[in-house]
C-alpha cells in the first residue's frame, strides 16, 4: 500500500492538520467499518454461543501474534494489556516492591508510569534528563542506581520533550530489571522489545487503533507474580481457591478485549505503508528544523516523532486557537510547551498549516 492510498483512508485529515498521534491516533474507514462490522455481527447473532466464542478467542491470538511480530517478540510473550498504563500497573504489582527497594525513573515520564510506582511503597530516585540528549541522559541515570535499585523504569520517547531515553544503553550497563513505557515508541518507529525485561505500549496512538487497547511484554513471565488475575488468566481452577496459571504471558491479560475493540486493532495494524519509519522521522526532522527558525525547541539529539518547543504566551489557549483553526496539537501542562506529534501521514501541507497559525499569532 502506498503512502497517498493509506493516507487517503482517514477522513479527518481532509479538515484537519492532525499532528497528536502522542495523544490519540486518527481512526481509519477500514478501522472503524471493521468495529461496526464486528458489533453488527453480535447485534444480530447475539453474544453466546459456540460461533461467538471461539472467533473471539482466534481474533485474540491472532492480534496478539501480530502485535508480537511488531516489536519483534514470540506471542508467549505477550499479555493483551488495555492500555500502556495498564501494562506499568501489572508489572510493578506483579514485582512488589517494598519501601527498601529503589526504583530509577525520570523527571519526563507519564502518570501512567509513575502511578504505578507511587502505590508501590518503592523509593523513587528522579533523573533529571527530560531536556537532555541522550549520551547525557544516561550518565545521569546512572548517577542515580544505587545498590538498592531493584528496577528501572522509564519511556522510550519523553511524551513530554519528545527525546528519545537511553533505554537500551542502561540496560546494557547495569544489567538490572528495565521496565520501559512503549507509549511513544511502538507503532511510531522500529522497536526490538527483546532487550528488555518488560515493555508496555498503547494501540490507540501511534498504531491508530481503537482505545482500551495495547501489549505488555514480559520476557520471562514465570518470575513475575500475577498480583491481579482475571479469568483469562488461567488454565484451569478448583472451588476451593487454586488455580493453574496459562502458559507465558497470557496470564497477565486483564480481561475480556471487546472483540470489536480487536477487530478494529487487526484493521488498523494492516493499514501500515512502507517505509512509514522512514517517513516519520523525516517529517519530525523538518517540523523541528521550521520550528528551530523562530522559537526555542525543547526536543535536542536523536528525534523520534515527537517535537517539542516553548512558547510565551499560554500555552493551553495556543492550542486551543490552533484547534479552532484546523490544527490539532497539545501542551504540556505547566511548562509553557507545546507538543508536535509527526506521525507517516504527515504532509508539508500541515507543517505550512502549523507555521502559518502560529505566524499570525505571534
Amino acid at each position: 500500500m502506498t503512502f497517498g492510498e493509506a493516507r487517503a483512508q482517514f477522513p479527518v485529515f481532509e479538515r484537519l492538520a492532525y499532528l497528536n498521534a502522542g495523544t490519540t491516533g486518527p481512526l481509519s474507514r477500514a478501522t472503524v467499518e471493521a468495529l461496526v462490522k464486528q458489533e453488527r455481527s453480535a447485534l444480530e447473532q447475539g453474544r453466546g454461543g459456540p460461533a461467538y466464542f471461539e472467533g473471539a478467542l482466534a481474533l485474540r491470538d491472532e492480534v496478539r501474534a501480530r502485535l508480537a511480530a511488531l516489536v519483534n517478540v514470540a506471542p508467549e510473550n505477550l499479555a493483551l494489556a488495555n492500555s500502556t498504563t495498564n501494562g506499568c500497573n501489572i508489572v510493578v504489582a506483579g514485582l512488589g516492591l517494598g519501601p527498601e527497594d529503589e526504583v530509577v525513573s525520570t523527571d519526563g515520564e507519564h502518570f501512567g508510569l509513575l502511578g504505578a510506582l507511587a502505590v508501590s511503597q518503592s523509593r523513587l530516585r528522579i533523573a533529571k534528563v527530560r531536556e537532555l540528549p541522550p549520551e547525557q541522559a544516561l550518565d545521569a541515570l546512572l548517577r542515580e542506581v544505587t545498590p538498592r535499585t531493584r528496577l528501572l523504569a522509564l519511556s522510550h520517547v519523553c511524551w513530554m520533550s519528545g527525546n528519545r531515553f537511553p533505554v537500551a544503553e542502561l540496560k546494557e550497563a547495569t544489567g538490572l530489571p528495565l521496565l520501559v513505557d512503549g507509549a511513544q515508541s511502538v507503532g511510531a518507529m522500529p522497536v526490538d522489545a527483546t532487550q528488555f525485561d518488560y515493555y508496555a505500549f498503547s494501540g490507540q496512538k501511534w498504531l491508530c487503533g481503537p482505545d482500551s487497547t495495547g501489549g505488555l511484554v514480559v520476557a520471562e513471565p514465570e518470575s513475575l507474580k500475577l498480583a491481579a488475575p482475571s479469568y483469562l488468566s488461567q488454565a484451569s481452577y478448583d472451588y476451593e481457591g487454586g488455580f493453574e496459571p496459562r502458559a507465558g504471558a497470557l496470564r497477565f491479560d486483564p480481561g475480556w478485549a471487546p472483540p470489536a475493540a480487536l477487530a478494529g486493532l487487526r484493521a488498523a495494524l494492516d493499514l501500515q505503508p512502507e517505509g512509514r519509519f522512514e517517513r516519520a522521522a523525516t517529517m519530525a526532522a523538518r517540523c523541528r528544523d521550521r520550528l528551530a527558525e523562530r522559537f526555542d525547541v525543547v526536543t535536542a539529539g536523536e528525534l523520534a516523532t515527537l517535537v517539542t518547543f516553548r512558547v510565551a504566551e499560554d500555552s493551553a489557549e495556543l492550542v486551543r486557537r490552533l484547534f479552532d483553526e484546523g490544527i490539532v496539537v497539545r501542551d504540556i501542562p505547566g511548562l509553557g510547551w507545546v507538543r508536535i506529534s509527526c506521525g507517516w501521514w504527515t504532509t508539508d501541507d500541515d507543517l505550512d498549516r502549523l507555521l502559518a497559525a502560529l505566524g499570525a499569532g505571534s
